[in-house]
């Protein structure tokens, strides 16, 4: 079965295939870069305080600032320290750089140990009762991780680390699945080119990215990869990779 092309999140349902910026740097090409990537149908990016320090969010903000009302956008912060004066500086300078009043979608980058996890979650509250972040999202944890946190408040997506080369997280997929929470697989094409997976490309006619990518799309409902790219054509394949039909043989062989 075709995996489902879309999802929901934000309150928007958009393609499953988004896309990563942590090499984006604020030129005009790669504005307009952006701008073609939104037309092409991309619906949901992802970037972060600290990329290319802070020039991520800057070109999102220039390029498509007021953004589309089907365009999802998602960043980070506190990926060094949890500490509260410098947790609530990076969200208003994402703020700031993203030309926005509300963030869509905000990560808790790591949980870090120079702050309580709770009083971290409480910043972060602050931020979602005041309407300058619409939803909340964590990156790298596990399942205690995220049951603690949405003791405090609405965990509506969750980033780790997964891929055909790294299964860690298993669990935490399996989590979000019964809760309806998005998992965001990053670096979702790290791995071997083997020859199982040149097979099943040759098959589909497509990429070993797009069978990558194909293999996480039937790997749970709320997988939404945001593979990084700064190319027009590598977008393009990427979004196309949701059209893939991986049999269960396939799926089984090259994972």
């Amino acid at each position: 079965m075709v995996p489902m092309r879309t999802f929901e999140i934000a309150g928007r349902t958009v393609s499953r295939v988004g896309l990563g910026t942590n090499r984006l740097t604020d030129t005009d090409q790669n504005r307009e870069f952006l701008r073609s990537a939104v037309d092409a149908g991309l619906g949901f990016i992802d970037t972060a305080h600290l990329y290319t320090d802070g020039a991520s969010e800057a070109t999102v903000g220039a390029a498509l600032a007021p953004f589309p009302e089907d365009v999802v956008v998602a960043t980070k912060g506190g990926y060094r320290s949890n500490e509260a004066d410098g947790l609530r500086s990076e969200i208003e300078g994402s703020l700031d750089r993203l030309r926005t009043d509300r963030i869509d979608l905000w990560y808790l980058h790591r949980i870090k140990d120079d702050a309580p996890f709770e009083r971290t979650l409480g910043v972060i509250s602050e931020f979602v009762d005041a309407g300058r972040i619409a939803h909340v999202g964590l990156s790298e944890v596990g399942v205690d991780e995220i049951e603690r946190a949405r003791s405090e408040l609405p965990v509506v997506a969750v980033q780790n680390e997964y891929g055909l080369a790294e299964r860690k997280h298993d669990e935490v997929i399996d989590y979000c699945e019964t809760h309806g929470i998005v998992f965001v697989p990053f670096f979702p094409l790290a791995g071997e080119d083997t020859d199982e997976l040149g097979r099943v490309a040759a098959a589909h006619d497509a990429t070993l990215n797009q069978i990558r990518l194909a293999w996480l799309l039937h790997r749970s409902p709320v997988v939404a990869p945001i593979p990084g790219t700064l190319s027009p054509d590598h977008l393009r394949e990427n979004l196309a990779a949701t059209e893939i039909d991986l049999s269960v043989e396939e799926i089984e062989a090259i994972g």
